[in-house]
């Protein structure tokens, strides 16, 4: 109780020797009575009076502090050099958003990034230009029933020309002169299909002599576009006709062989002849009318006598296309029927 006493004097007291005292004193008293529950020894034993050291007892300094004080208010910045470290630490994402270095190489690799999907997209599309096959395939049924039936049955068709809106051709399903990709796709595929099951039926097929049967008419597919290419070249022909625009002419003729074959199927030899007849007239008279368009001069087109070497050329290079695709037809079905 004299100890107690003298704290409490010594604390209220303006002598600072009276309080180097008093905290030696309180030193003693810790000493002494380490487990007392006394709450006005414990409050009274503090020897920190001055502010100074009160704020720097607060700030965390003391290395026996084992929690950091998180109940001063959201938003407002703690004092102190620790206070900024702790606020630094517990947002990494922030400092990092807020280094101009990390903003800048953030800034160069989306520009690396979208000079490259740039720089892809323009190679791809020259090589294979996605935009022009969209409008190979842009065909619905009502086309690719007439189409079909222009194919078989060509005789009758009067208007050849192909239509355009602002220079530009329209599309497959509103112009049934415009070629497709679609049908000739699906015709040599379906080719293959009733290979397989013309083999199948004369106890042929093998996986093997059916992957022979696609190569060999993909391969003369491939030569057949290429010579017409050459000859082109060659004759030095003026024309609005695309690489693309020759794949799908040529692969048209897969229609009637399809037909042929199932003829050939259902009615035996006799009946696949006939129907393949039928077919590579059909398919001649169509090259003709529509290749007529693209490869003679306007003249020649407008049905006037065609004069000069140059367009005799371009003549007799239409009739040759014409005439090759009969020949195709029946090269790579014959075999298949017995």
């Amino acid at each position: 109780m004299h100890c107690k006493f003298a704290v409490r004097h010594l604390t209220t007291s303006h002598n600072i020797t009276g309080i180097n005292n008093a905290c030696l004193c309180c030193t003693v008293l810790a000493v002494c009575i380490p487990h007392s529950t006394d709450q006005n020894v414990l409050s009274s034993a503090s020897c920190v009076t001055d502010p100074e050291m009160r704020n720097t007892s607060m700030d965390g300094t003391d290395p026996s502090q084992l929690f950091d004080d998180t109940s001063a208010t959201p938003g407002v910045q703690p004092t102190g050099f620790q206070g900024q470290g702790v606020g630094t630490m517990g947002h990494p994402g922030r400092t990092l958003l807020s280094d101009p270095m990390s903003n800048l190489a953030m800034a160069y690799g989306s520009s690396l990034a979208s000079q490259g999907k740039d720089l892809v997209d323009k190679n791809l599309d020259r090589f294979l230009p996605i935009s022009k096959l969209k409008y190979y395939f842009a065909v619905d049924t009502v086309y690719v029933g007439k189409k079909l039936g222009l194919l078989v049955f060509p005789y009758m068709h009067q208007n050849w020309e192909v239509s355009y809106q602002q220079d530009t051709p329209v599309a497959p399903r509103f112009d049934i002169n415009a070629p497709d990709l679609y049908i000739p796709a699906m015709g040599f595929i379906t080719y293959i299909l009733v290979a397989g099951l013309a083999l199948g039926t004369q106890n042929r097929f093998t996986p093997e002599i059916l992957g022979m049967q696609a190569s060999s008419a993909l391969v003369w597919l491939i030569m057949e576009v290429l010579v017409v290419l050459l000859s082109l070249y060659l004759v030095t022909v003026n024309t609005d006709l695309t690489t693309i625009d020759l794949v799908a002419f040529s692969g048209y003729k897969y229609v009637g062989m399809i037909v042929g074959v199932v003829a050939g199927l259902l009615f035996g030899r006799t009946g696949y002849y006939l129907t393949l007849l039928w077919c590579c007239i059909s398919i001649f008279v169509f090259m003709i009318r529509t290749l007529r368009l693209k490869l003679l001069s306007e003249a020649a087109a407008q049905g006037v006598l065609v004069h000069g070497a140059r367009n005799q050329l371009r003549m007799y290079l239409t009739m040759s296309i014409a005439a090759a695709q009969p020949i195709f037809m029946y090269w790579l079905t014959y075999h298949l029927v017995r």
